[in-house]
């Protein structure tokens, strides 16, 4: 049976999202799209709430970044400058993008056998690599339809649910070439089933 589990984990020194984001505590870095290259080097999309263009391009893990634009720019990463860590690599495990690093803390969602899971953890404790589990939950039932998936992933990607919201509904729409109505339905039946997913864990964490 299948199992997704939300974990924080603590980048180490010399990863450039940890590192980046140490030096702007305050700071959000959003990981947009990240692409694992040959040798170790990637390449990431990004968005950030604050300028963190100095800090990333001095960064001895970053060959290359683009000059920010609404918050957004992209950088291509050199071999050993930070990407998913080793208990991911070798458990073939790709944390689900967008993500996000607050002071050096990367809060990742992965999904896997109920196995894999538990030795993914295991390795984080064996490895020393600080950690917070935060949730876990099957998934042998979908929570969200294929069209849920695609609106709720794109309706994150673009900030829609971020305070302030980065984008409306009007422009969201636009977006998805869906009439406003529509995807007003549309994001009240995706936010009612992530609710009612998540209910107990809110109260735990609130109580």
């Amino acid at each position: 049976m299948a199992q997704q589990l939300r974990i924080d984990v603590r980048l180490p020194q010399g990863h450039w999202a940890g590192d980046v984001t140490r030096a702007h505590p305050s700071a959000t870095l959003r990981i947009e799209q990240h692409m694992p290259l040959s040798k170790g080097r990637g390449t990431a999309r990004c968005w950030s709430n604050e300028d963190l263009h100095a800090t990333v391009s001095d960064h001895a893990g970053i060959d290359k970044c683009t000059d920010a634009e609404d918050g957004r720019f992209s950088v291509d990463i050199s071999a050993g400058g930070g990407g998913f860590l080793r208990p991911l690599v070798d458990l073939g495990v790709v944390p689900r993008t967008p993500f996000e690093v607050r002071d050096g803390w990367v809060e990742w969602t992965v999904e896997g056998t109920r196995e894999t899971m538990r030795e993914l953890v295991n390795r984080f404790r064996s490895d020393e690599i600080p950690h917070r589990l935060l949730s876990t939950r099957s998934t042998s039932t979908r929570l969200l339809t294929p069209r849920q998936r695609e609106v709720f992933e794109v309706a994150s990607r673009e900030g829609y649910w971020d305070v302030p919201r980065r984008i409306n509904l009007t422009e969201l729409a636009g977006l998805l070439d869906v009439a406003k109505s529509t995807l007003s339905n549309q994001l009240q039946r995706i936010e009612s089933a992530v609710f009612h997913a998540f209910t107990e864990e809110i109260r735990r964490q609130s109580g």
